[in-house]
Protein backbone atom coordinates (compact mmCIF):
# COMPACT_ATOMS: atom_id res chain seq x y z
CA UNK A 1 0.00 0.00 0.00
CA UNK A 2 1.91 3.46 -0.96
CA UNK A 3 2.04 5.94 1.69
CA UNK A 4 -0.48 8.96 1.02
CA UNK A 5 2.27 11.25 2.07
CA UNK A 6 5.33 9.76 0.43
CA UNK A 7 6.63 12.55 -2.44
CA UNK A 8 5.91 11.53 -5.70
CA UNK A 9 9.40 10.15 -6.28
CA UNK A 10 9.10 7.71 -3.35
CA UNK A 11 5.82 6.52 -4.60
CA UNK A 12 6.85 5.88 -7.83
CA UNK A 13 10.56 4.58 -6.64
CA UNK A 14 9.90 3.26 -3.30
CA UNK A 15 13.50 0.95 -3.13
CA UNK A 16 15.34 4.01 -4.43
CA UNK A 17 18.20 4.08 -1.90
CA UNK A 18 18.41 8.05 -0.50
CA UNK A 19 22.41 8.11 -0.90
CA UNK A 20 23.68 8.73 -4.01
CA UNK A 21 25.51 6.20 -5.79
CA UNK A 22 29.26 6.52 -6.12
CA UNK A 23 31.13 7.27 -9.44
CA UNK A 24 34.15 5.95 -9.66
CA UNK A 25 36.27 8.64 -11.41
CA UNK A 26 37.67 7.86 -14.81
CA UNK A 27 41.31 7.27 -15.27
CA UNK A 28 42.31 11.08 -16.67
CA UNK A 29 45.57 12.20 -18.43
CA UNK A 30 49.00 11.61 -16.39
CA UNK A 31 50.52 14.58 -15.10
CA UNK A 32 53.10 16.78 -17.00
CA UNK A 33 55.86 15.94 -14.58
CA UNK A 34 54.75 12.07 -14.89
CA UNK A 35 54.73 11.87 -18.53
CA UNK A 36 57.97 13.54 -19.16
CA UNK A 37 59.07 10.82 -16.42
CA UNK A 38 57.58 8.39 -19.10
CA UNK A 39 59.57 9.82 -22.01
CA UNK A 40 63.31 9.78 -20.16
CA UNK A 41 62.77 5.76 -19.13
CA UNK A 42 62.08 5.44 -23.28
CA UNK A 43 65.78 7.05 -23.96
CA UNK A 44 68.53 5.18 -25.41
CA UNK A 45 71.94 5.55 -24.47
CA UNK A 46 72.95 7.69 -26.60
CA UNK A 47 70.77 10.10 -26.15
CA UNK A 48 71.98 9.96 -22.63
CA UNK A 49 75.59 10.64 -23.99
CA UNK A 50 74.59 13.55 -25.88
CA UNK A 51 73.07 14.79 -22.38
CA UNK A 52 76.16 14.46 -21.17
CA UNK A 53 78.16 15.91 -23.47
CA UNK A 54 75.97 19.01 -24.04
CA UNK A 55 75.68 19.41 -20.35
CA UNK A 56 79.06 19.36 -19.64
CA UNK A 57 79.65 21.79 -22.81
CA UNK A 58 76.97 24.36 -21.24
CA UNK A 59 78.93 23.63 -17.46
CA UNK A 60 82.38 25.03 -19.41
CA UNK A 61 80.81 27.71 -21.15
CA UNK A 62 79.17 29.41 -18.18
CA UNK A 63 81.49 28.21 -15.60
CA UNK A 64 84.89 29.64 -17.18
CA UNK A 65 83.81 33.39 -17.64
CA UNK A 66 82.04 33.49 -14.73
CA UNK A 67 84.99 32.11 -12.59
CA UNK A 68 82.85 28.88 -11.08
CA UNK A 69 85.78 27.18 -12.71
CA UNK A 70 89.10 28.75 -11.69
CA UNK A 71 91.25 29.38 -14.52
CA UNK A 72 94.10 31.74 -15.34
CA UNK A 73 92.39 34.27 -18.17
CA UNK A 74 89.26 35.47 -16.42
CA UNK A 75 88.82 36.80 -12.79
CA UNK A 76 85.95 38.48 -10.78
CA UNK A 77 86.24 41.56 -8.36
CA UNK A 78 83.48 39.91 -6.24
CA UNK A 79 83.54 36.27 -4.84
CA UNK A 80 80.94 33.64 -5.62
CA UNK A 81 77.65 32.97 -3.61
CA UNK A 82 77.29 29.55 -2.36
CA UNK A 83 74.08 29.52 -4.31
CA UNK A 84 76.25 30.11 -7.54
CA UNK A 85 77.46 26.45 -7.86
CA UNK A 86 73.68 24.96 -7.56
CA UNK A 87 72.16 27.08 -9.74
CA UNK A 88 75.31 26.57 -12.38
CA UNK A 89 74.74 23.01 -12.02
CA UNK A 90 71.14 22.52 -12.59
CA UNK A 91 71.23 24.94 -15.31
CA UNK A 92 73.44 23.04 -16.93
CA UNK A 93 71.79 19.78 -16.02
CA UNK A 94 68.84 20.89 -17.39
CA UNK A 95 69.82 22.20 -20.74
CA UNK A 96 71.62 19.10 -21.35
CA UNK A 97 68.82 17.03 -21.29
CA UNK A 98 66.96 20.10 -23.40
CA UNK A 99 69.31 19.30 -26.09
CA UNK A 100 69.28 15.36 -26.05
CA UNK A 101 65.44 15.90 -26.94
CA UNK A 102 66.36 17.20 -30.41
CA UNK A 103 68.16 14.12 -31.16
CA UNK A 104 66.26 12.17 -33.25
CA UNK A 105 65.42 9.04 -31.72
CA UNK A 106 66.31 5.22 -33.30
CA UNK A 107 63.88 2.91 -34.88
CA UNK A 108 64.46 0.04 -32.09
CA UNK A 109 63.51 2.45 -28.96
CA UNK A 110 60.38 1.08 -26.75
CA UNK A 111 57.72 3.73 -27.00
CA UNK A 112 55.84 4.83 -24.12
CA UNK A 113 53.40 2.19 -24.55
CA UNK A 114 55.62 -0.58 -24.75
CA UNK A 115 55.31 -0.88 -28.46
CA UNK A 116 58.38 -0.99 -31.48
CA UNK A 117 58.25 0.29 -34.72
CA UNK A 118 58.38 3.09 -37.13
CA UNK A 119 56.28 5.57 -34.65
CA UNK A 120 59.50 6.09 -32.78
CA UNK A 121 61.89 7.23 -35.45
CA UNK A 122 60.87 10.95 -35.09
CA UNK A 123 60.92 13.95 -32.67
CA UNK A 124 58.16 15.91 -31.71
CA UNK A 125 57.34 19.02 -33.65
CA UNK A 126 57.56 22.12 -32.29
CA UNK A 127 57.62 25.67 -33.25
CA UNK A 128 60.53 26.55 -31.90
CA UNK A 129 59.68 28.08 -28.67
CA UNK A 130 60.62 25.61 -26.49
CA UNK A 131 64.20 26.14 -27.80
CA UNK A 132 64.06 29.65 -27.06
CA UNK A 133 62.92 29.56 -23.68
CA UNK A 134 66.17 26.70 -23.44
CA UNK A 135 68.16 29.37 -25.10
CA UNK A 136 67.04 32.06 -23.27
CA UNK A 137 67.04 30.16 -19.72
CA UNK A 138 71.22 29.69 -20.14
CA UNK A 139 71.82 33.24 -20.91
CA UNK A 140 69.93 34.06 -17.40
CA UNK A 141 71.71 31.35 -15.71
CA UNK A 142 75.00 32.76 -17.46
CA UNK A 143 74.11 36.47 -16.07
CA UNK A 144 72.39 34.99 -12.77
CA UNK A 145 75.87 33.41 -11.25
CA UNK A 146 78.17 36.03 -13.04
CA UNK A 147 80.15 38.71 -11.08
CA UNK A 148 78.46 41.60 -11.49
CA UNK A 149 80.51 43.97 -11.95
CA UNK A 150 82.40 42.13 -13.78
CA UNK A 151 79.81 41.69 -17.14
CA UNK A 152 80.27 44.36 -19.15
CA UNK A 153 76.50 44.81 -19.95
CA UNK A 154 75.16 45.11 -16.90
CA UNK A 155 78.25 48.03 -16.36
CA UNK A 156 76.51 49.77 -19.86
CA UNK A 157 73.19 49.69 -18.08
CA UNK A 158 73.63 50.25 -14.50
CA UNK A 159 77.67 51.64 -14.13
CA UNK A 160 79.76 50.62 -11.56
CA UNK A 161 77.50 51.42 -8.32
CA UNK A 162 74.36 50.43 -9.73
CA UNK A 163 75.40 46.94 -10.92
CA UNK A 164 76.24 46.54 -6.95
CA UNK A 165 72.90 48.70 -5.88
CA UNK A 166 70.85 46.63 -8.43
CA UNK A 167 71.82 44.08 -10.66
CA UNK A 168 73.68 41.85 -8.15
CA UNK A 169 70.49 41.93 -5.67
CA UNK A 170 68.38 40.76 -8.97
CA UNK A 171 70.57 37.69 -9.70
CA UNK A 172 69.29 35.18 -7.33
CA UNK A 173 65.69 35.95 -9.24
CA UNK A 174 67.26 35.55 -12.76
CA UNK A 175 68.53 32.61 -11.23
CA UNK A 176 64.98 31.65 -10.57
CA UNK A 177 64.10 32.44 -14.06
CA UNK A 178 66.34 30.55 -16.15
CA UNK A 179 65.63 27.44 -13.92
CA UNK A 180 61.86 27.58 -14.26
CA UNK A 181 62.51 28.64 -18.18
CA UNK A 182 64.49 25.81 -18.84
CA UNK A 183 62.86 22.92 -16.65
CA UNK A 184 59.64 24.33 -18.25
CA UNK A 185 61.07 24.08 -21.96
CA UNK A 186 62.42 20.29 -20.87
CA UNK A 187 58.79 19.50 -20.16
CA UNK A 188 57.25 20.32 -22.69
CA UNK A 189 59.45 18.90 -25.23
CA UNK A 190 59.11 15.38 -23.47
CA UNK A 191 55.84 15.48 -22.97
CA UNK A 192 55.81 15.85 -26.91
CA UNK A 193 57.83 12.80 -27.36
CA UNK A 194 55.24 10.65 -25.43
CA UNK A 195 51.96 12.19 -27.15
CA UNK A 196 53.47 12.44 -30.81
CA UNK A 197 55.52 9.08 -30.42
CA UNK A 198 52.78 6.67 -31.09
CA UNK A 199 49.92 8.01 -34.12
CA UNK A 200 46.17 6.86 -33.01
CA UNK A 201 44.58 4.04 -34.61
CA UNK A 202 42.30 4.65 -38.22
CA UNK A 203 39.31 5.85 -37.01
CA UNK A 204 39.98 6.53 -33.47
CA UNK A 205 39.33 9.49 -32.11
CA UNK A 206 42.24 10.63 -30.03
Amino acid sequence: MTNPRATPDEATCPERSPVPPVIEPRPGRPSTLRTAAMALRTWAGYRWVVAAIAALAVAVLIGVPTVLIPNPVFGREIPTEPWNYPVWLVASVLTGLLVATYVRPGRAASSPTGTEGEADDRIPEGDGRDRRLGSVGAVLAWFAVGCPVCNKLALLAFGYSGAITWFAPAQPYLAGAAIGLSGWALVRRLEGEVSCAVPAAPGVEP
